[in-house]
């Protein structure tokens, strides 16, 4: 589980809570039910109202990579590739066909299949960059939903914010009821700012960030299957699959 995806809302909302006492406020005065439904409902109807309903299932589908991301090590993977790259110089690339069976990845599988199938080095390179083109696309469309959501919630707020002071400008006449629609006004738009910025956005930029290594991990695999069927040695292709690899992925990886 990757604790800085929660850390980073607890510490945002920590101080805001804390500043909030300094101030000598409390919790209750931000908990208002109206304004919750103002922002998330308001929120939530944009959303259905802008994205397919597919793309609104993949966004959810995806928000478990947030918490738990895929783990892919770029080492082992060039290692893998190297080994397969060994029995192919060593027994023709017929041997591939029975290997693919115990690829990590269906991306490898696909590529040593249809290596060991003798199909044209374009086809090969096409058939996986479009496997890889519709995950980065997957991907970027669950994080347009999230940065949608991050531009729709602060207006949503507002709006609430100017129901709220419509409902203090009907009540002048009535003091008691002058409190809970400045409440309403202004925990909206706090609710607002605090869900964009604090959810919505952090989850589309940490949501793109996690699948950087995955999609890397991808093209290695596609410069690795066209190395292999090319006729390179092992050597070789370790070396080149190697150049992959700079300071930030290695560390991403560990």
């Amino acid at each position: 589980m990757d604790i800085f995806a929660i850390l980073g809302v607890v510490i945002g909302l920590g101080f805001i809570l804390w500043a909030q006492a300094l101030e000598g406020g409390n919790v209750t005065q931000l908990l208002q039910l109206t304004a919750g439904m103002i922002v998330l409902g308001g929120t939530t109807g944009a959303l259905v109202g802008s994205f397919p309903v597919d793309d609104l299932k993949n966004a959810m589908a995806m928000l478990k990579d947030i918490l738990m991301p895929p783990k892919v090590s770029l080492e082992a993977l060039i290692v893998e590739i190297v080994g397969f790259a060994t029995k192919a110089r060593k027994e023709g690339v017929i041997i591939l066909e029975k290997e693919a069976k115990n690829a990590s990845d269906a991306l490898l599988t696909m590529g040593l299949e249809t290596v060991a199938d003798g199909a044209d080095p374009s086809l090969v390179q096409g058939m996986m960059e479009n496997q890889v083109t519709q995950l980065e696309e997957k991907v970027t469309r669950a994080s347009k939903v999230f940065e949608a959501a991050g531009a729709y919630s602060p207006t949503f707020g507002i709006i609430g914010a100017v129901l709220g002071l419509i409902q203090v400008m009907q009540n002048l006449s009535d003091p008691s009821k002058l409190g809970a629609g400045i409440a309403v006004a202004f925990v909206a738009t706090v609710y607002g700012l605090f869900v964009a910025n604090l959810i919505f956005i952090p989850v589309s930029t940490r949501l793109k960030a996690n699948y950087q290594l995955i999609l890397l991990s991808k093209e290695i695999m596609i410069e690795g299957i066209l190395s292999i069927q090319a006729g390179e040695s092992p050597a070789l292709i370790e070396r080149k699959l190697q150049s992959f690899i700079l300071g930030g992925a290695k560390g991403a990886k560990e």
